[in-house]
């Protein structure tokens, strides 16, 4: 299939770029090069086909040879590479481009099979850039949400993705040097606080590509082991670039056989010494007051915002977990064993409290905009689960009063007294649909008040569906309710009207569920789980788990989960002293939450940017 050429009504020319093609630590000789950006018309991300609407596009505009993805520089023979500036930046958008290399041989014969990716500088200045199978797990993982296929990349385009592809860019650097092309073992810090990388599992997944690379071709052993285990569904891919794309949408299939193509004196160290549970790649940061973290939320930037109740505080990370607040957190305002966080369309977090019968509110920059003892009135006690409409009220469950309280974005209750009926019974988590419905998980049942606070289920709510100690809730993109039943480990799913969908008495169960808490749906439509008894679990819109049975490992006792702009799945350790961030685990969410309710998206209670 051709490349499609930029529709860009303007160009800016290129710098020169350099830099060289390995596999393993042996030159890539005779390597095609090629020089291509994301598109920005369709996303090529999970869940959307391989199309002409969304394939990479090719920047250069000269080069050692032409073919049908475009022109290529070749690489010589210590696998050096040279762009000479001969290719044109779109003037209009902003441009996220990369190199893709394809055949060569690194030693064992002309390989078709060997394909690598990297980060390409262009369109800013020239640098040397390291291509092997280092960068390429680190891109393919980064950028899991926009890709279908190393050839089939892109986003909307929209300023919301633009962020989002631009914080993707900057998390390659927590995952490895392009430079030197090393996995590294800890990221950049601030605050006190740095990031723990999974330095061993990264270049084990190196390993797995090198074995095909440095092969004698696609009909070696190597070749086929991979080839037969890192499918998107029923297709095999015929190159490795491919294959690492479908693990990282894929990270918890056939495990086990994929680690096998390691060996002893595989060329990446230090490698996983057994087979993990899993391949979803999970880096986890300290610092920025983090203690005991509760509630998580993602603001328009990208920036994690957390609760701290043992403290009294919260904290802000930046979209690559650096710790934007400091060691102590954010605090004031009321905040007294804070609970839920929301960022509301302004940039400004909500915090629930779970004492003094208040609620909380902090500016982008951290500062306390409630006063000392916080908002207070409207019914407020014993407040867990917040929500912001598009209308920028803010909603509170109340679990001590079986209600709910709604606030105007002053600050000042809209009623005097609370929300009541529906089925409310100790309600902790909410959300609200498209419609402007806000719905609870209400222990017992699924309780759904209208936007004006009367009920709309009834004075039993929703039940059914495997309901059993109900903690959390989240909308999907079809108008559909999931919560987390803690008791049984299991999900309960409810359609518009609040019939269950899921299994009456056991609900959906399966991909690792171990006392589930937190929900999140992402931008493809799939639900996410944190697992207080560790873990993340993802199952599809119709229930059934896509994590295995052990789950993805890497944080240990997660409350709250949320998902960012790029697809990472982020969630606090609550025992603990860090946030973890899996690396474009899901499809790209909007965020704020309330952004997705509001213009130009409002059709969903989940969007891609």
């Amino acid at each position: 299939m051709p490349v499609m050429t930029s529709t860009s009504t303007g160009s800016v020319p290129g710098t020169a770029l350099k830099g060289l093609v390995h596999g393993g630590r042996q030159p890539i000789v005779g390597a095609h090069v090629y020089l291509l950006g994301l598109n920005t018309t369709n996303y090529g991300g999970p869940g959307i086909p391989a199309s002409a609407n969304n394939v990479a596009q090719s920047l250069l505009t000269n080069g050692a040879g032409h073919d049908s993805l475009g022109y290529y520089v070749t690489t010589d023979a210590n696998g050096i590479f040279t762009v000479t500036g001969d290719y044109s930046c779109p003037a209009d958008k902003q441009f996220n481009t990369y190199f893709y290399s394809s055949g060569g041989d690194a030693g064992s014969g002309a390989n078709s099979a060997a394909t690598l990716v990297g980060p390409a500088p262009a369109c800013t200045t020239g640098s040397f850039t390291t291509v092997n199978e280092i960068s390429t797990i680190a891109s393919v993982y980064v950028f899991a949400g926009f890709i279908s296929d190393p050839l089939h990349a892109g986003s909307s385009g929209s300023t919301l993705a633009l962020t989002a592809l631009n914080n993707a860019d900057a998390t390659l650097n927590n995952l490895y040097s392009p430079a030197s092309g090393m996995a590294i073992a800890y990221t950049p810090g601030a605050n006190g606080g740095f990031g723990t990388v999974p330095q061993s599992e990264i270049d084990t997944l190196a390993n797995i590509l090198a074995a095909c690379i440095n092969s004698t071709g696609p009909s070696s052993t190597q070749c086929t082991t991979l080839f037969s285990n890192a499918m998107n569904g029923s297709t095999a891919p015929t190159d490795t670039a491919t294959a690492a794309v479908n693990i990282a949408h894929n990270p918890g299939v056939d495990v086990a056989n994929l680690f096998s193509l390691q060996t002893p004196t595989s060329p990446f160290q230090p490698m996983l010494s057994s087979a993990p549970n899993d391949f979803s790649i999970a880096i986890s940061y300290t610092g920025g007051g983090l203690l005991n973290p509760f509630g998580i939320a993602v603001d328009g930037s990208g920036n994690i915002w957390v609760t701290n109740p043992s403290v009294n505080e919260i904290s802000e990370f930046s979209p690559t977990g650096a710790a934007i607040s400091t060691t102590n957190g954010y605090s004031g305002g009321g905040l007294d064993s804070p609970r839920d966080i929301a960022i509301d369309a302004a940039g400004d977090a909500w915090v629930t409290n779970a004492t003094g019968s208040r609620l909380s509110e902090f500016n982008s920059s951290g500062v306390a905009m409630s006063p000392s003892t916080g908002y207070t009135g409207g019914g407020l006690n014993g407040s867990y689960g917040i929500a912001i409409d598009a209308s920028g009220n803010v909603w509170s469950a109340n679990f001590a009063a079986n209600s709910l309280s709604e606030f105007n974005s002053s600050g000042s209750p809209i009623a005097g007294s609370p929300f009541t009926g529906g089925g409310l019974t100790s309600p902790r988590g909410i959300s609200i649909d498209a419609s402007g419905n806000i719905w609870a998980a209400s222990a017992i049942n699924v309780s759904e008040l209208n936007s004006s606070g009367a009920p709309v289920s009834t004075s039993s709510g929703y039940t059914g569906g495997g309901i059993n100690n109900n903690i959390n809730i989240a909308i999907d993109i079809a108008g559909n309710a999931w919560t987390t039943n803690y008791s049984n480990n299991s999900l309960s799913e409810f359609n518009t009207s609040g019939t269950a969908l899921s299994p009456a008495t056991t609900g959906d169960t399966g991909g690792g569920l171990g006392s589930p808490t937190g929900v999140a749906v992402d931008g493809a439509g799939n639900v996410w789980v944190a697992n207080f008894g560790g873990g993340l679990s993802e199952f599809n819109s119709s229930g059934a788990p896509i994590s295995g049975s052990g789950g993805y490992l890497g944080v240990y006792s997660p409350f709250a989960i949320a998902i960012d702009g790029d697809g990472n799945v982020w969630a606090p350790d609550e025992n603990g002293y860090s946030i973890t961030e899996y690396v474009g685990a899901a499809a790209p969410v909007v965020t704020p939450m309330v952004a997705n309710l509001k213009t130009p998206y409002g059709s969903h209670a989940v969007n891609k940017p």
